[in-house]
């Protein structure tokens, strides 16, 4: 799965920790749900740093699209939402 976190680029997030990685993911969608801004933030920061730290960077000339879109981590409590589906930024598992 390839991640692209706005403003920072794409990862390549297949060889992480996919619980580990939904966990972060909710952390956002919840506190999103809760209106609650600086929790926002907090998670998303959260999330970008587990993204950053173990995926693999994708390379500046890779062509193909991303699977998920991440907002810049300074993003609004509405930016954040905007990019939100029914299962937050990643697709739960089946």
């Amino acid at each position: 799965m390839i991640i692209r976190i706005m403003g920072e680029g794409q990862f390549d997030v297949e060889n992480v920790d996919q619980d580990l990685l939904q966990k972060y993911d909710n952390q956002v969608e919840d506190a999103v749900n809760a209106g609650n801004e600086e929790a926002a933030r907090t998670a998303l920061k959260a999330l970008h740093e587990y993204v950053t730290a173990n995926g693999k960077a994708v390379a500046d000339d890779y062509l193909g699209s991303s699977d998920v879109v991440i907002p810049f981590v300074d993003a609004t409590l509405a930016e954040i939402a905007e990019l939100l589906t029914g299962e937050g930024f990643i697709p739960d598992p089946a």
